[in-house]
């Protein structure tokens, strides 16, 4: 089961990022003043939307920005215990991560993949290059 403190983690070993209050407040992270990853429960009309298929109020929910649409298919078909969307993101490259359900492998890829959709080409090179 991945927390909080996972995610700040993996964030941390990334350069150029950064935390941003976002969202009421919640913690957005970014890398070159973009957001990749984020605190996102789900809105009452999400809850609506999702139904009894909805996650508990209190289950932390990470917003993760993908590459494109086509990752976003995929994660959704191979892990729909830990990998979720609502009509909200529907033509949007996002999903949201159950921590709760999350190998912590998985979301260590998800964070960098994220990560490498939103960096500067420089910072990711930089990165690939080490």
């Amino acid at each position: 089961m991945a927390t909080w403190d996972d995610v700040h983690r993996l964030v941390a070993a990334l350069p150029g990022t950064d935390v941003h209050p976002s969202y009421g407040g919640r913690p957005s992270w970014r890398v070159g003043g973009r957001a990749f990853v984020w605190d996102r429960p789900l809105t009452p009309k999400d809850r609506d939307d999702l139904g009894a298929s909805a996650p508990p109020q209190d289950e932390p929910l990470l917003g993760v920005r993908l590459p494109d649409e086509g990752v976003k298919a995929a994660l959704l078909a191979d892990d729909p215990e830990a990998v979720l969307t609502t009509p909200h993101f529907d033509g949007y490259p996002v999903v949201l991560v159950r921590l709760e359900r999350v190998a912590d492998d998985a979301l260590a890829e998800l964070v960098e993949e994220a990560w490498r959709a939103r960096a500067p080409r420089s910072l990711v090179a930089e990165r690939d290059d080490r």
